[in-house]
């Protein structure tokens, strides 16, 4: 490993300079694979070794300069105060040292619409080291995070590969939204892979099963998201930090809401023409919805106010409730 003082990414509230460079792959491995391609066949395979050397093995780990001020996190996603402290734990450790930063691979378990995917984004986002999402609800064979073989008829690399061999990182987020809908079937399963990939001793010679070439994958921060641990096996659960996620108080729904309306206005040139906070009522109401409902609601409120030329969302801007909506159980 070569360190070196790079800083081609940093994000405003957690400054993460890139310190080191880390193989993820030996390029003799791939030159080895390539000299042995039959001239005309496997045509595909041929393009990503090629690719891979062209690439070059090195990948930017992300090196702590300092704990971060996570302050606005804590704001943001009350409810996940345990998973965000054990990020600080993670980058404590590795803050003074050479270390790059590791994460234990963490899965977050509660209902639907309570923002699990929203934690994850906004962790890659702090961490910068981009992200990749494995929708396993639906994923139709148990390939995808790892390759297909190349001898079938187009076949290609899994995701992990992609991450880290098409990305800049060796150690990116990885989020497995929804492992728990994984449609496993007799003949492949979709989780299989996991199993070397959560633990570091064999995830740092892991295979793709497409390129057949040992990728480094011991760097990889790994995000679970489930809604039921049941049909989750044992072995995979020992290997993750679990979490589970409770719905939010209705006060910090409250705040949840308030943050999306200041997020939302912040970021588009017309929210200049909005009231810098929202109404109280207005809050009230979208903290009876689940996090994924309430950024929709804003939408249409910000909207329906415009409409009418106001700068300020009322109640009637916002859509009207139907059993679609999800409500939230709040927290006593």
């Amino acid at each position: 490993m070569e360190t070196r003082s790079l800083v081609p990414h940093q994000s405003p509230a957690f400054k993460l300079p890139i310190a080191n460079l880390r193989n993820v792959f030996r390029p003799h491995d791939v030159e080895r694979k390539l000299a042995k391609l039959p001239d005309r066949d496997h045509e595909n395979l041929r393009t990503t070794y090629e690719r891979m050397l062209e690439r070059g093995p090195e990948r930017f780990q992300v090196k702590p300069s300092g704990l971060p001020d996570m302050a606005a996190l804590y704001d943001q996603l009350p409810n996940f105060t345990d998973a965000l402290d054990d990020v600080r734990r993670h980058v404590a450790l590795s803050q003074d040292s050479r270390d790059g930063l590791e994460v234990t691979p963490m899965l977050l378990l509660g209902p639907p619409g309570i923002g699990k995917t929203h934690f994850a984004r906004k962790l890659a986002d702090l961490l910068g080291t981009g992200m990749s999402l494995v929708p396993m609800s639906s994923m139709t064979a148990g390939w995808l995070l790892s390759g297909a073989s190349s001898q079938w008829k187009g076949a290609k690399p899994g995701k992990v590969f992609e991450a880290l061999v098409d990305g800049q990182y060796a150690n990116p987020v990885i989020v497995v939204d929804e492992i728990d809908k994984a449609s496993a079937d007799a003949q492949y399963d979709p989780l299989g892979s996991l199993y070397n990939l959560l633990e570091h001793d064999t995830a740092v010679s892991f295979v793709d099963e497409f390129a057949e070439v040992a990728i480094d994958a011991s760097q990889v921060i790994w995000i679970m998201t489930a809604n039921d641990d049941r049909s989750i096996p044992e072995p995979i659960m020992n290997r993750m930090n679990v979490f589970e996620i409770e719905a939010p108080t209705f006060e910090a729904a409250r705040q949840i809401a308030r943050n999306l309306y200041l997020s939302i206005r912040g970021e588009h040139g017309w929210g200049a023409r909005f009231d810098t906070e929202p109404l109280d009522d207005v809050l009230d109401l979208l903290a009876e919805l689940a996090p994924r409902d309430m950024r929709r609601a804003l939408m249409t409120g910000f909207g329906n106010a415009r409409l009418d030329s106001r700068s300020a969302i009322s109640v009637d801007d916002l859509p009207k409730a139907n059993g679609s909506k999800v409500k939230l159980g709040f927290v006593q």
